[in-house]
């Protein structure tokens, strides 16, 4: 199986969204391919570059200067356009608005951008209707297997757990959940190296790209509150505790973390709710994009994993539960099903660490667990969500470090992690 992107020269891997860009250039104005510095938005959004479409980088800083100090003079002349890193200069969002009003044709600008432009209101306001966001995370090991990812679609659709014919196991899992998805990262072949590349990119982008989006009295605060959430990774959210060892105001330690997110370096799972159970937690749940980033700043490496994976509650564990969260939340990026993604935990802390909902109330249940064997108790979490949901419970998987599937009941299994691609 192919864990590693191929050298210089050789084709490249193809993005499962990209039949979702092709479709949306078709029938929408604007579309926005959002996402963290260095997955690949610039490679991909090259791809549809024309002598028509010129591809635009406001990474050149002539280029921005222009942008930014005549945003409408600078779109006046664009019948079609691909704009790279457009949050640096976000007022030409309200220019390409105008711009689009006067010519309605579909696919006239493709934009990229290393923040969450819709948390901005600029982009909500002024380009709803008009705009198609589509996210692109750093590679999926679907991807880098050549798979099609279509496990969430399987399950919703009836099918069931499909069978596991390579389960990735032991060694060979941990190598892949410390390398992570970064392309930069992976063309490394020395875990160091690795480490080195991830390091660097986390100082450049607090260093660059926090100013494109927020004015922060204490941006020397940002990496120390990186390495605090990256101990937490996988715990409920607690804001006064990242603040005391910092330093900070909850409220200010708040805001950091919420410009944390929008730089798609950590991601906050709300919680899961239903009238049927009263006593759920009412906290989200941290965990970050990338685990070969979260083994970087934990300063995790193969051979203390060799050493603790089978204790859950130390460094493994929280890794392991890292990796299905955001391999599971790229399967989402290129579903057609628009799920809402959150996590299930009761006042009496039994747990489940993803429940994907769909537009008609159905919902999939996922555990993880870094052992090899899942016992009955494990799927504690699973029956209570079942009971709650009802009919509209689809399945109820608990992911783990083993070789096949085991079936509990007719809707709960214990299956293999690389059941995800």
């Amino acid at each position: 199986m192919r864990t590693n992107i191929p050298p210089p020269g050789t084709p490249a891997i193809s993005r499962h969204v990209q039949a979702k860009i092709a479709i949306a250039l078709q029938d929408t104005r604007v579309v926005l391919i959002v996402g963290p510095r260095q997955a690949g938005k610039t490679t991909l959004a090259r791809q549809y570059a024309t002598p028509e479409r010129p591809y635009i980088t406001l990474d050149d800083p002539a280029t921005l200067a222009a942008a930014r100090s005549d945003p409408a003079g600078f779109v006046r002349g664009l019948k079609q356009a691909v704009i790279d890193e457009v949050q640096r200069a976000p007022d030409l969002l309200l220019a390409i608005k105008e711009s689009v009003d006067k010519d309605q044709a579909p696919g006239r600008f493709l934009l990229t951008g290393s923040t969450n432009l819709m948390a901005m209101p600029l982009v909500a306001d002024s380009l709803a209707g008009r705009l198609e966001v589509i996210t692109l995370l750093p590679f999926a090991q679907a991807e880098l297997a050549g798979t099609p990812g279509n496990l969430l679609d399987r399950l919703f659709d009836g099918a069931g757990p499909p069978a596991v014919g390579n389960p990735v196991v032991g060694d060979a899992l941990l190598d892949i959940v410390l390398k992570g998805g970064y392309p930069e990262a992976l063309r490394r072949t020395s875990a160091s190296r690795r480490q080195a590349w991830l390091q660097d990119y986390v100082a450049l982008i607090l260093d660059r790209d926090v100013r494109d989006i927020a004015n922060i009295d204490q941006l020397d605060r940002l990496p120390r509150l990186l390495d605090v959430l990256a101990a937490h990774a996988g715990q409920l959210v607690n804001h006064s505790s990242y603040g005391a060892a910092l330093g900070l105001s909850v409220p200010t330690a708040q805001k950091y973390v919420g410009i944390l997110e929008r730089l798609f370096l950590v991601r906050m799972l709300p919680p899961w709710s239903h009238n049927a159970v009263s006593r759920l937690t009412k906290t989200p749940k941290l965990h970050f994009l990338d685990t070969g980033l979260l083994a970087a700043l934990r300063g995790t490496d193969v051979s203390q994993l060799q050493k603790d994976r089978a204790a859950e509650r130390t460094h493994w564990g929280p890794l392991l539960e890292n990796f299905v969260v955001s391999e599971v939340l790229k399967l989402c990026t290129w579903s057609d099903k628009r799920l809402r993604v959150s996590h299930f935990r009761t006042k009496e802390q039994d747990e489940v660490d993803l429940v994907l909902e769909d537009r008609q109330g159905r919902v999939i249940g996922i555990e993880v667990k870094a052992s090899a064997t899942v016992r009955p108790p494990d799927l504690r979490g699973l029956r209570q969500l079942q009971a709650a949901v009802g009919d509209k419970f689809v399945q109820g998987l608990v992911l783990h470090d083993h070789d096949r599937v085991t079936p509990f009941d007719e809707k709960l299994h214990a299956a293999p992690v690389s059941m995800l691609w």
